[in-house]
């Protein structure tokens, strides 16, 4: 019996090679379309997964990655005793839960706002000035922000033409984290609208023809169609966002901080930056905290994902 079940079970996954073959012949063209991403991931993204092994090694440079020793959690026992490292990941969160707070509900904002606008010429004009600074580098960014707001900046200028003392916006701890929220809204909201106008165009346009002849206003149309319309793609990009609390915004910190805002710019990334190039290397201490990082990343989008779907969205993998 077991012998006629267990043909049956080969002859079914012959059935379903074969019939998965066919499919891939018959639509060759996309699966070539497909190739280059996925040789790309697999040659940029899951090759070099294997030098995570680092992170339990003793490493030696002139024994390389596969030579260096294996030192079991000795990494993460010498993390688990450095006080900057926790330091680091409760600044990361305060960090990244504040642009959570700021920073997220923006696009959304910005996107029903252009969708009200009945000028088309105007609404495509405000779109695409949202929409340059992603174009900019960090780099570039910062560089306009210093310029603006040094002490012979633009806006101390300005104080002392009215008879103001300068302001250290740079190099103030209390400022440091507004002009992070701040500086992140103009350069990325307009990007991240384009995700949510196109969520606003699929939908269905006789619901507010209707909702018009009932009468309703234009606050009671979007919130009682544009916003629940959009609440699946808010979800998403929530998850999405909730996936990268420990390690969002690097590249603006980096540019933005100094010596004098240290003690509060700080976050994981920018200790996994201190103590792989600006101390004695250890590649394999600094792979250690990369990889404990991208861990509780994996752990927050999968209870991000849950949540969605506790509250009864689709979550991710719907």
């Amino acid at each position: 019996m077991s012998s006629v079940a267990g043909k049956a079970a080969k002859e079914s996954l012959g059935t379903r090679f074969q019939r998965t073959w066919r499919g891939v012949l018959k639509h060759w063209q996309i699966y070539c379309i497909i190739l280059l991403p996925l040789a790309w991931y697999i040659v940029f993204s899951y090759i070099p997964m294997g030098g995570l092994s680092l992170a339990f090694k003793d490493y030696k440079a002139n024994l390389g990655i596969w030579g260096s020793p294996w030192n079991g959690l000795e990494n993460y026992s010498y993390v688990m005793r450095d006080p900057d490292f926790f330091a680091s990941i409760w600044r990361t969160l305060s960090i990244n839960l504040g642009r959570l707070v700021f920073v997220f509900p923006f696009p959304v904002l910005f996107a029903i706002m252009l969708n009200e606008i009945r000028f088309p010429k105007y609404r495509k004009f405000l779109q695409t000035v949202m929409t340059f600074p992603n174009f900019l580098s960090w780099v570039i960014v910062s560089s306009i922000l210093i310029n603006v707001l040094s002490f012979d900046g633009m806006v101390n200028g300005l104080l002392g033409t009215f008879g103001k003392e300068p302001v250290n916006f740079l190099g103030s701890e209390s400022f440091f984290q507004p002009l992070l929220y701040i500086s992140d809204i103009w350069k990325s909201s307009g990007w991240n609208t384009i995700i949510y106008l196109a969520a606003i165009t699929g939908i269905d346009q006789s619901q507010y023809e209707a909702a018009e002849v009932d009468g309703a206003s234009r606050m009671q149309r979007i919130f009682q169609i544009t916003i629940p319309n959009l609440l699946p793609t808010i979800i998403i990009m929530f998850i999405l966002t909730t996936g990268n609390l420990m390690s969002a915004g690097f590249d603006q910190i980096f540019n933005l901080s100094n010596s004098a805002v240290k003690s509060v710019a700080e976050t994981l990334d920018m200790y996994i930056y201190r103590i792989t190039f600006q101390t004695a290397p250890d590649f394999g201490f600094s792979t250690a905290v990369s990889l404990f990082r991208s861990i509780v990343n994996m752990v927050l989008l999968v209870l991000a994902d849950r949540g969605s779907r506790m509250m009864g969205g689709n979550g991710l993998f719907a």
